[in-house]
């Protein structure tokens, strides 16, 4: 393992494969993109009250520092998202994904397609055999049915990665509208509803979960923006007898560069 960054010999042959394609596919199209068009980025700097993925604390409901940077060249993209995490031992003390994708639009539907690997730092008690890092793939659509309002459907494929991650689907929705600006505020209501279902939890799964192999996801707030500025205060709960996902109240601020 190298130090300080976790890396096994498996992880790195998820993570190879995974971008394999997606940088043969970037490589193509780029090819015949325009001259004038050039690579873009954006930070977004993050700080949550808890850090909740898919309904689940992954902070033992202790807050997070999130920062993220995407680069974007035409309808590809390159992203690095990063937290803290306390998972008990397991998985921490940190978490970096890393995805790839494209996002073309098709007549009214705009498209994110991509592949994810998730990486967690120290695994001191684990053997290399036992690497709880994975790769996930991304679909998803968004269309705007009226002015102010969208809805994006998403789907998420994990394929069974021994002790990582067994075989998982997840699927949910979120529906947002914009209200008219408020003083110097533009606000923002939205709601998720998600489900998601593993054939194995593994490893990481009876971790959170004990012997459940699904369970709903669902939460609703309003978003505050003032420039590059934002914040949110949003209601998260799940179907799980859990005490780490178990209804709350979640606030999130921060700011988007440059």
């Amino acid at each position: 393992m190298i130090a300080g960054w976790g890396f096994t010999m498996n992880a790195m042959k998820k993570v190879a494969g995974a971008f394999c394609a997606v940088a043969l596919s970037l490589g193509a199209m780029a090819a015949t993109a325009k001259a004038e068009d050039k690579i873009n980025y954006a930070i977004t700097i993050t700080g949550v009250s808890d850090y909740m993925f898919r309904g689940i604390s992954f902070t033992e409901e202790d807050p997070a520092f999130q920062p993220y940077i995407e680069f974007t060249y035409n309808i590809f993209y390159l992203a690095f998202w990063g937290s803290n995490i306390d998972s008990g031992g397991v998985y921490g003390p940190w978490e970096l994904d890393i995805y790839a994708g494209i996002r073309p639009v098709t007549g009214p539907i705009s498209w994110d397609l991509a592949i994810w690997y998730y990486q967690y730092g120290s695994q001191d008690d684990l053997t290399e055999s036992d690497d709880l890092d994975y790769v996930e793939l991304k679909a998803a659509a968004t269309v705007t049915p009226i002015t102010n309002a969208s809805f994006t459907l998403t789907g998420y494929y994990t394929p069974d990665q021994d002790l990582a991650s067994g075989e998982t689907w997840t699927i949910d929705g979120l529906l947002s509208y914009t209200l008219p600006q408020v003083g110097i505020f533009v606000p923002t209501i939205s709601g998720q509803l998600g489900y998601t279902e593993a054939t194995d939890w593994s490893f990481a799964g009876p971790y959170f979960l004990g012997e459940a192999s699904s369970y709903t996801f669902w939460n609703v707030g309003v978003k505050l923006a003032v420039e590059k500025f934002f914040m949110d205060l949003r209601y998260w709960d799940t179907d799980l007898e859990n005490d780490l996902a178990d209804e709350r109240f979640l606030f999130s601020a921060g700011v988007n560069l440059p």
